[in-house]
């Protein structure tokens, strides 16, 4: 059975968008997963800050992650968000996966995003369906 490190890595090779974003695995074990990625120029809005799907993109990248370390097939059913700070290019964002319910057809994660100051900038909850 591959271990929760080799389950990301191959996932995160196929994963072209998250390529794009510059997401960094920085640790995985069974329930949790944490990611960061930098604010670049391209991925800001018209009115000068980090566009909001950004922060959800990395959430909701952590949340997949989390999801197929158990080695099912999990899809998205339900994912909400809340923006806390915003965004400047140059800033680091971290996001940390924490498994809060696995059934055994739904799982529930919630994704904390924080800045390099580490503060908090967004909030993620992320429901899955396995089947």
């Amino acid at each position: 059975m591959p271990t929760p490190q080799q389950i990301v890595d191959e996932m995160l090779q196929k994963d072209a968008f998250s390529k794009w974003l510059g997401i960094e695995l920085i640790e995985v074990k069974e329930g949790y997963c944490k990611l960061k990625m930098t604010i670049r120029d391209e991925m800001i809005n018209g009115v000068g800050i980090a566009h909001g799907g950004i922060m959800f993109s990395l959430a909701d990248t952590a949340f997949a992650f989390a999801c197929i370390i158990h080695n099912k097939h999990t899809v998205s059913l339900e994912a909400s968000i809340s923006f806390i700070k915003m965004l400047s290019v140059g800033d680091l964002l971290i996001a940390d996966a924490t498994e809060l319910h696995n059934g055994r057809s739904t799982s529930i994660y919630l994704i904390s995003i924080f800045n390099q100051h580490n503060q908090l900038v967004a909030q993620f909850k992320g429901t899955g369906f396995h089947h």
